[in-house]
Formats: structure tokens, sequence, C-alpha cells
């Protein structure tokens, strides 16, 4: 049976490769892609949607699909205001997704972060914890969370530092064992693929995979 996708944030790291794989799987026959700007691609299976998420209300008619992915996120560097932060990693996959249900999706597929934790003191990884949290409240049929560890990938901004921390963990990933492997850094095209996987298989609850898991999945 195939199936027709939601996709948010196709232009960030992990969703971009994700977007490629689900354009070339036989599995999807549509892909909506739901973004502030075009992604300035075209595919017989690619739609678009822009939209102003503030009021995403508006274009509830259109989101329809079976399966939502979220790649939505953002860094510190990026949105340094925290009110502007959490819409994109907490309000604005929830918005999307109740949406979404309501017109039948029936599985969500959200990217978060290793350490995400509601109880933390600490912004980042609370907002994780919460959107985790909330998601569990939309009655879908089947949620899946990754929790991957630092990213191993091209980048599109070429920051020094994360040169310098890309090739520091492929240097400490060996040394990562039992109960560390989780910290090891994983492709971006691995927790891609197991998105995707785990988006044709037909199970009900909720799914959540550390980063070691996702690499096994992959």
């Amino acid at each position: 049976m195939t199936k027709k996708a939601i996709l948010l944030g196709g232009s960030g790291l992990i969703g971009k490769n994700l977007l490629t794989q689900l354009l070339n799987n036989p599995g999807y026959t549509e892909v909506l892609a739901i973004g502030r700007r075009a992604l300035n691609m075209e595919h017989p299976k690619l739609k678009e949607l822009i939209v102003d998420f503030d009021h995403i209300d508006r274009y509830a008619a259109d989101i329809k699909g079976d399966v939502v992915f979220c790649c939505l996120g953002s860094t510190n560097s990026k949105t340094p205001d925290k009110l502007q932060y959490k819409k994109i990693d907490y309000q604005y996959p929830l918005d999307v997704g109740s949406i979404a249900q309501n017109n039948g999706a029936t599985a969500y597929h959200l990217v978060s972060a290793i350490g995400a934790d509601v109880n933390s003191s600490i912004f980042y990884p609370k907002t994780k914890g919460e959107v985790e949290r909330d998601l569990k409240a939309i009655p879908f049929k089947s949620i899946y969370i990754y929790r991957p560890s630092f990213l191993d990938g091209n980048r599109e901004e070429k920051r020094t530092a994360e040169k310098i921390m890309i090739g520091l963990m492929r240097f400490l990933n060996p040394l990562l064992i039992g109960g560390l492997k989780k910290y090891r850094s994983i492709k971006i095209e691995t927790v891609a693929t197991a998105m995707l996987k785990e988006s044709l298989t037909d199970k009900k609850g909720v799914f959540i995979y550390s980063s070691d898991q996702i690499e096994a999945l992959g």
C-alpha cells in the first residue's frame, strides 16, 4: 500500500536527505513539503505548501497525508530569541501534527535529540522533552521519536568548530562502547534512512530510539 508523506524541515540537514529518499521510494506516491520558503527543486511526486506557521490553521485543508515527518529544528546561534526558538522546536511540530492527524494521518516521526528531558533545567533538552511529551497526547496510531547524537555530514554553512567536532567524534566513536555507544556521532543519511524504513512498517504505539538504536535501524 502506497502512502503520502507530510514533511516539515525539508531544507535542513536530515530533512533534505529524507526528502530525497522519500521521493525515490516507491512506497510513497506524494511528498507534501511544508515550509516558509520554496525548496527550489522539482519532482513529479513533490508538492510544496508555503505557509506562515504562526497562522497554520489557515492552511489546514491542504495538510493531508498518511505519515508526518518532522525534521524542524534550530540552533541557539540561528535563533537566539528563546520564544522564537520554542515556536520552531515545539509549537510548529505540534500544530501541524494536530491538523494532520485530524485530517487522517496515522503516524508521526519526530527528530528530537539525545538528552531530551522534560525535567531538564537546560532550555534545549527541556524543549525537546516537552515536544516529545505533548506529541504523545495527539492520538496517532504510531509515534516514532528519534534521538540522534552529534550529526556527521556535509553542512551548507562551513563552521570551523563543527568541522573540528566531526573529526574529533570520528576519532572517539570506536572508544564509546557499551552504554556510551549512544553518544557516538551518527551520519545524517543514517537517521533519514531509519525514519524511512520505520515509516514503511505497520506498528502501533510509541517508539523511542536512541542514537545507537537509530544506527542499527539505518
